[in-house]
């Protein structure tokens, strides 16, 4: 008996097919109120008054400052965001590490076992995640907006804030990590009679160590960004001068510091991806 030819076969379909596109058109139905209620419309980026003024800022970024006076202060600025976004970064991890321990339910010893006083670690549990949830909740400009009113300006608000917001974010994730991974180390120690730290530093963080370093690389890269942001409220650095400039209509300045802003990110992306090779 002779084989099908492959052109006679009917070709493949999705079975999924009719039910992805009714899923996407009924995305795109769902999305058109928000896109009238954001007042969004594309058109208004094409007309010839707004395409004039966007021009005519533009412009004036052209030339750029280069003296030796202004390269010194963006540099002594790009080192102050650099600072800020590392120290605030430091401090959530040093936050937020503890207070994932806390919530993780992998060191519950009423996992492996009938427990004394077992209704005590939900009850300890619930503020902590009630914690975590409001500071990450709200937004780090607004935070820094919060500690400039306490501290002053400067990069000591933004620091304090990068600590909360991102203590609120990194400490969901590791609590996240040590959950998801093999806890079946972990719980073999607690059954042994070991403790919750013995269990944690030898069952659960070498599993997790990866994606720990991982995500707070990812989130000190993101915190240089967000200082930048910041420093527009009065938290320092690079973001605190190019308001300045922007308010004095200084466009050659501001493009000078927005090159400044690309090389600092560039180079924080070298060193992130330095970092993962040599601690992952």
């Amino acid at each position: 008996m002779s084989a099908t030819p492959a052109a006679a076969l009917p070709a493949p379909r999705d079975p999924a097919l009719w039910r992805r596109l009714g899923l996407a058109i009924a995305l795109a139905i769902a999305l058109w109120p928000a896109l009238e209620i954001a007042e969004f419309n594309p058109a208004t980026l094409l007309d010839p008054k707004n395409v004039e003024t966007m021009g005519r800022f533009l412009r004036t970024f052209f030339p750029m400052v280069l003296t030796a006076d202004f390269l010194g202060l963006v540099g002594q600025s790009a080192l102050e965001t650099l600072a800020l976004a590392t120290a605030g970064t430091a401090l959530a991890i040093a936050i937020a590490f503890p207070l994932a321990m806390v919530v993780s339910e992998s060191l519950s010893i009423a996992r492996v076992g009938p427990a004394r006083r077992a209704w005590l670690g939900p009850v300890l549990r619930a503020p902590v995640r009630v914690a975590l949830i409001l500071m990450r909740s709200i937004p780090e400009i607004v935070w820094a907006l919060l500690f400039v009113r306490a501290v002053g300006l400067g990069p000591a608000a933004g620091v304090l804030a990068i600590a909360i917001n991102y203590a609120g974010m990194l400490g969901k994730v590791y609590f996240e990590i040590f959950e998801a991974g093999d806890t079946r180390p972990a719980r073999a120690i607690l059954e042994s009679g070991g403790g919750r730290v013995n269990a944690f530093l030898y069952g659960i963080l070498p599993v997790a160590v990866p994606e720990l370093v991982s995500y707070s690389v990812y989130r000190w890269e993101c915190a240089i960004r967000a200082s930048v942001v910041m420093g527009f409220v009065g938290a320092g650095g690079l973001g605190q001068q190019m308001e300045l400039s922007m308010r004095m209509l200084a466009g050659g300045e501001v493009s000078t510091m927005l090159v400044a802003f690309l090389v600092l990110i560039l180079l924080a992306d070298t060193v992130s991806a330095a970092l993962r090779r040599l601690l992952v």
